[in-house]
């Protein structure tokens, strides 16, 4: 069992979560802590152990403060509505200001627009997720009611991705049967060899922004690879799916194709660039934003992956990263900075989920990462970096211990 720190994070405000991280990043496990300050500084590239952790998720659990689990009506709603008005301000401010600008102000104006109501979507997908996890509420039934509605408006699957998701949570970093974000290997010589150049990486970057959230759905595209059927977050009978969810398929399909015919019926009354600007540009930028958080989460060269002679559930969940997206942590519900915990107790609500990223953090020591380096610059350096995986060698001898390499 390991110690806790005398370090009382319960009784402390997590008012000012950036003065609290100072004060915790210097913590933990042999007074160390796995935190990068950008990629200047050598924290950044510092390997995350691969070792057994000298503690279990029970002692993980008990350090979090019990309220933590709990799920509040009031809360999750209010969280709901917030992304509801403030999509709606967007939307009324875009409509009235945009089109009595200059015309050339309207080239600046219109970004500007897509990119925020873009961000407040993401919100919105995040709260989706959070029901698909049973993080909304006490009530299942009242979870799913809610994250069908909402993520169908913002044509993600519902129901195709909980299921999905579930099996992600369950097998993360392993290289055999995670569900998202499969590390190429070596032996792909289209990204070892040809795309691995900057043009190469600048394709690949520009393609995941722009298309990874449909073709993942689509096709499942960046997912698992399955020897049998046709892997789609839309198809009911994808090996995705057991017998008991492929009814629930069904009405995702529903929801997100109701979707789509009441905006091409929107379309014909108000016209296609009306459309275009005020629903399919933010949208296109809500599935950017959702490609870069689930991508640098995942993907950093610091982190392992494992095959079956040495995954387990822990260290899978451990080999996350968290992030500071800046601004856009209030857009995303803050979700940036704490994946790490989401994974370790994935129906925490997002409201507490800060507090028990704090209450952890000294007993994950190096097992915890954290890197602040500017999202941008982020991104790039892990889309030309991390080009593919390769097994670790000791003595000569590979082991199911795997890296990424460029």
């Amino acid at each position: 069992m390991v110690q806790h720190s005398c370090f009382n994070l319960r009784t402390v405000s997590v008012a000012q979560p950036q003065n609290l991280i100072s004060k915790v990043q210097t913590m933990g496990a042999g007074g160390r802590m796995n935190v990068a300050a950008g990629s200047d500084k050598p924290h950044a590239f510092k390997r995350v152990p691969v070792s057994k952790p000298p503690f279990e998720l029970s002692d993980l659990k008990k350090a979090v403060p019990p309220h933590c689990f709990k799920r509040s009506l009031v809360r999750s709603f209010a969280a709901l509505f917030r992304d509801i008005i403030i999509v709606s301000v967007l939307y009324y401010l875009a409509a009235t200001i945009i089109p009595v600008l200059p015309k050339p102000l309207t080239y600046v104006a219109w970004p500007l627009y897509w990119f925020f109501q873009g961000a407040y979507l993401m919100g919105l997908w995040v709260i989706g997720h959070e029901c698909g996890h049973h993080g909304f509420s006490e009530y299942q039934w009242l979870d799913d009611t809610v994250g069908f509605i909402v993520h169908s408006l913002i044509l993600t699957p519902y129901f195709g991705f909980k299921y999905s998701h579930r099996t992600h949570h369950a097998n993360t970093n392993s290289i055999e049967y995670d569900e998202v974000w499969i590390p190429k290997r070596k032996s792909d010589k289209l990204y070892s060899e040809i795309l691995n150049n900057p043009l190469g990486s600048f394709v690949v970057f520009v393609f995941k922004i722009v298309l990874g959230f449909p073709l993942y759905f689509v096709f499942n595209l960046y997912g698992r690879k399955y020897e049998k059927g046709i892997t789609s977050h839309f198809y009911p009978y994808s090996p995705i799916f057991n017998d008991s969810e492929r009814f629930q398929i069904f009405l995702t399909d529903l929801g997100v194709f109701g979707t789509l015919y009441g905006v091409y019926r929107l379309a014909l009354i108000k016209g296609t660039e009306w459309v275009i600007n005020f629903y399919g540009m933010p949208i296109l930028f809500m599935s950017g934003f959702f490609i870069l958080l689930t991508y640098l989460h995942h993907t950093h060269p610091s982190i392992p992956h494992y095959d079956s002679t040495e995954w387990d559930w822990l260290r899978g969940a451990l080999a996350t990263v968290d992030r500071n997206f800046g601004f856009l942590n209030h857009a995303f519900h803050d979700v940036t900075r704490t994946h790490a915990v989401h994974h370790l107790f994935p129906t925490i609500p997002h409201y507490h989920t800060f507090e028990a990223r704090l209450a952890v953090m000294p007993i994950l020591g190096d097992y915890y990462k954290y890197d602040d380096t500017p999202i941008l610059e982020a991104v790039w350096r892990e889309t030309k970096d991390c080009i593919f995986i390769e097994p670790e060698e000791v003595n000569g001898e590979k082991k199911g211990i795997y890296w990424f390499y460029k």
